[in-house]
């Protein structure tokens, strides 16, 4: 079996890419992690992939302050050794354009904190608890240029409690995060794009 290269974009901790790098080393996955590449060289994340020995590199948004297009020349600088054959993107933030998005249209993921289309964008728990909603969850998705837009891969559903807040609902949204993610990862990079929903 030829294994897919995927590269994991984060920003942070990188708790959701932990997840995938662990999956992946399991055995029968079609794919396999060649570098993680964060934002900000502060990334918590990185430390955490090095220790699992895959290559990790930074591309520090910053310089390239109102000029996406060359922050993004610079990201697909630094990805070309590793020749990825699709990104997976775990608590990157930071918004690509179409003129990224397009070249790895139906090769690029994104895990979003909301039951898709709900809450696009940020304060998501807060968002849901505001409605009322009985259920939240998270989304993988493909990824085009409109914000957590694409096509849908996967969703785990959480029951919205009482006495719920948007930290407590955030917290048992990242446990199915957690799980839901390397699952349609493991799927999709077999070929199976069909829709997965995991019930909390």
């Amino acid at each position: 079996m030829t294994r897919r290269r995927v590269a994991v974009f984060i920003s942070g901790g990188g708790s959701n890419m932990v997840s995938l790098l662990d999956d992946m080393a399991r055995e029968g996955h079609a794919g396999m992690p060649c570098v993680v590449l964060a934002n900000s060289e502060d990334a918590g994340g990185l430390a955490r992939a090095a220790e699992q020995g895959v290559p990790t590199a930074v591309v520090d948004h910053r310089p390239f302050a109102g000029d996406r297009t060359a922050f993004e020349a610079a990201i697909s600088a630094a990805l070309q050794p590793y020749a990825p054959d699709m990104i997976c993107l775990a608590g990157f933030m930071r918004k690509l354009t179409g003129g990224f998005t397009d070249q790895w249209a139906g090769r690029m993921l994104n895990i979003h904190p909301s039951l898709l289309p709900k809450y696009k964008g940020l304060n998501t728990h807060a968002r849901a608890l505001e409605a009322g909603d009985s259920l939240h969850g998270c989304t993988v998705h493909e990824v085009t240029a409109e914000l957590d837009d694409g096509p849908l891969l996967g969703q785990a559903r959480v029951p919205v409690l009482a006495q719920d807040t948007a930290e407590t609902l955030a917290a048992r949204v990242l446990v199915q995060e957690h799980l839901l993610y390397p699952a349609v990862l493991r799927r999709f990079a077999a070929g199976n794009r069909e829709m997965l929903i995991l019930q909390s």
